[in-house]
Formats: structure tokens, sequence, C-alpha cells
């Protein structure tokens, strides 16, 4: 394919490209539909003036269609539901993700300014902007999709564009538990858990699930309940849910418009009168005001944070309060105690594979220390001759605090 990519990448491509420009009406949103139509209609009328086979004819369609829709060649990757990562280090280098495995793409950007031009086109679409006064943003495609691009003079080898790729269904507990990733018995105690009102924290690492995950969770809010979501970029995809509500922050741009935080999105969710709020990620010091909703009465909050294990996890809570505020750490740590009831721990193992690798309850402080009680941990077994990891989620202890459980009529001694 790269080969006639390269065949056709001539005049007669930019020829047809800018008649094909001429004949849109940019004054309007013109469709795919029209676009395509008008691709068609100018390879036609090539092919009468020149010899051109099927198979070049096909590869013009497609390529002018990328080009015109000002994504380039990406369009190709984003289109292939198969890549769940985009890696863009400058022109020369494209690196994709597939089933958890990265290799190098063989297609590059023709110049740095057409791949600036597919980053000012991405982010204009979620309103942001970059550029070198500010380098740094995060974005999303209409798909749904991630993006986070840096941009000169803090990207020393070009522009820096990373985009992840949801699934277009979103993952359900269903698929979770047919990808081993946890068992039923440890999701049939989450959906009481989620159902009774727990207040979650899905911990883990760069690419270990935690929002496939969180939203897998939201499968089992009770349906008639309001629910708001605050995200940096909007990626949760939640559903079944009629009286949603979702929140995404803003950056402040160039003509003074103020920025617009978790933090601020969080104490106006508050207002809106939530039975649940639902944070995407927090690294800040928004987690003092997540704390702070879970312990006014917004029972089953779920939020997700960047941690090594459940024990880091709070230790990181407890660094981001204080990015906050000032506060004694013996106060952050009663309202983390108190606020914080189940921690989820995800990983991913080195076969690439995604697993649930601990379910802790928050059992309160001793002596000023955190008492983690784990109610399911994931015991490595060994190897498959292909590598894979051998294991299961074992449950490893029993839940202590019943009283959500029993409120809703869930609790069964049995079972937690």
């Amino acid at each position: 394919m790269k080969d006639n990519y390269d065949s056709i990448k001539d005049n007669r491509f930019t020829m047809l490209k800018e008649e094909i420009i001429s004949r849109i009406d940019l004054s309007r949103d013109v469709s795919d539909d029209e676009i395509k139509d008008i691709i068609k209609d100018a390879i036609y009328e090539l092919k009468q003036k020149d010899s051109i086979s099927l198979t070049e004819r096909e590869e013009l369609y497609r390529l002018l269609f990328y080009e015109v829709r000002r994504l380039g060649i990406l369009e190709e990757l984003i289109a292939d539901s198969s890549v769940t990562e985009i890696m863009v280090n400058g022109i020369n280098d494209i690196f994709i993700e597939r089933n958890g495995s990265i290799t190098k793409w063989d297609r590059h950007f023709d110049s740095e300014e057409k791949l600036r031009s597919v980053i000012q086109q991405i982010v204009a679409k979620s309103n942001r902007f970059v550029n070198e006064a500010s380098p740094i943003v995060d974005a999303r495609l209409e798909n749904g999709a991630r993006v986070n691009v840096v941009m000169n003079p803090v990207a020393i080898n070009g522009p820096i564009l990373t985009i992840r790729r949801f699934p277009d269904d979103p993952i359900s507990m269903k698929d979770l538990i047919g990808f081993s990733s946890i068992t039923p018995e440890a999701a049939d105690f989450l959906k009481k858990i989620v159902i009774s009102g727990y207040n979650i924290f899905v911990s883990g690492g760069t690419g270990s699930g935690k929002t496939t995950f969180l939203n897998a969770l939201s499968e089992f809010i009770p349906r008639d309940e309001r629910v708001i979501t605050i995200e940096d970029s909007a990626e949760l995809q939640i559903k079944g849910i009629d009286n949603l509500v979702r929140l995404e922050t803003r950056n402040a741009n160039v003509e003074g418009l103020k920025e617009i935080s978790i933090r601020d999105l969080i104490k106006s969710s508050l207002r809106m009168r939530p039975d649940r709020i639902i944070v995407g990620e927090i690294r800040d010091g928004a987690a003092l005001d997540f704390l702070s909703a879970a312990n006014t009465g917004h029972d089953g909050s779920l939020c997700t944070g960047h941690a090594n294990s459940a024990k880091d996890m709070l230790s990181r809570i407890e660094t981001m309060v204080l990015m906050g505020m000032d506060l004694p750490l013996p106060a952050i740590r009663r309202q983390m105690a108190s606020a914080i009831d189940i921690i989820i721990h995800l990983g991913r193992l080195r076969d690439k594979s995604r697993k649930v690798l601990e379910i802790s309850e928050m059992s309160g402080l001793i002596n000023g220390e955190f008492v983690l009680n784990p109610i399911f941990r994931f015991t490595e077994e060994g190897e498959t001759k292909n590598g894979l990891i051998k294991g299961s989620l074992k449950k490893t202890g029993t839940l202590s605090y019943t009283e959500k459980l029993k409120r809703h009529g869930l609790y069964d001694k049995s079972a937690v």
C-alpha cells in the first residue's frame, strides 16, 4: 500500500485536491457525503482525460477524502477501530497500538506545517487552542477519542500528538468478565456496592483501563438517579441514565476568558441536585472538593486517579489535598477515612492484559494510619506456553461496613 501511496502522491494528487477544495462551499458546514460526491466527480473527470487503473482510483478516492477532511493520513488510523492509540512524534515518526502492542507505522507527514494544521483542526473543534505561548492542551475528537498535544518550544523534536481511542461501544462488566479482567463473584460484589451508594475510588497506572472500568461500574447505577460527570476532556460513555449532566473543563484563552477547572465544576455540581458525582480523574487540589462532596450527602460518588497500589492512592490523595489547601495531616486523613469507602486498583500486566488487582475497603484510622481491608486480591499462578499470565482474583476478606447495604436491602452475609 505504501508504494501505491507514493506513486500517486504527485502533481496529479495535488491538482485534484485543489480542484476539489475549489468546488466545496466553505460558507456552510458540508457533509461527508457531499464531499465524497465531489471527489467521485473529480476522479471520474480525471479518468476521462488520463489513464488510471481501478486500484489507483480507489486509493485516490480514499486519500483525497482523508486529506480534504484536514486530518490527512491520520484519518485512516482514526477510522480503524482496532487502533487504540496513535502517537505522532514530529513529522517522521508515527507509532500505533493494536491489541496492546506498539509498532511503528510506515507513513509520515509531508511537512510540519501539515501536522500543525491537523493539530489546530482538532483543538479548534474542542474549543481549545494551542500555540508557543500555551504549548500543551488536552482535547477530544468527535468520536470521543482523547487527544493530548505538546508543541514547540516544549517539544524539541516537533509537534507531539497523542490520541487515545475508546471503543465505539463501551466495554461492559460482562465483557470484562469475558476478558478475565474480573471474576463474576467480584463483579456481583461491586454491583451491590454501587447500588448501595458506597463511594469508590478507582486507581491504576497509565493504560490500566480506569476510564473503561468506571464506565462499566456506571452500569449498576439505578436509572432513576441524577448523575453529574466532571472531566478534563469528556471521555466517559455512560449509558442508561436519563437524568445525566456532563461537564467539561475549559482552559483560559487568549481573549482572557476565565479558566474553568475541575474544582469549579465540582463546586457548581453541588448546586445541581446530584444523586451521584462522577469525576473522571483527579490530579490536583480538586481531591479536596471531591472528598467534601462525598462527605456531604452525595453517596455513590466515583472517581479515578493514578497510583501504583491502593495504599499508594491514599498517599497521592493526601498530597493532592495539600495542593488545594494547607490543612493538618490528621484532619485530611479523617476526611479521607470518612469519604472513601472502597478502592479498586487496576493494573496492566507484562502480557499486556488488564486486570483488577485489588478491591479494598477503607476501614478507618488506627493511631493516625489508614487501615485497608482487602476483600479481593489478584494472585498470579504462573504463565502459559504463550507467555500469558495465569491467575485469579480471589476473595480474601469480608466487608466490615455494611450499613449502606442493609439500607438498600442488599446485605447478604455470605456474599460480603
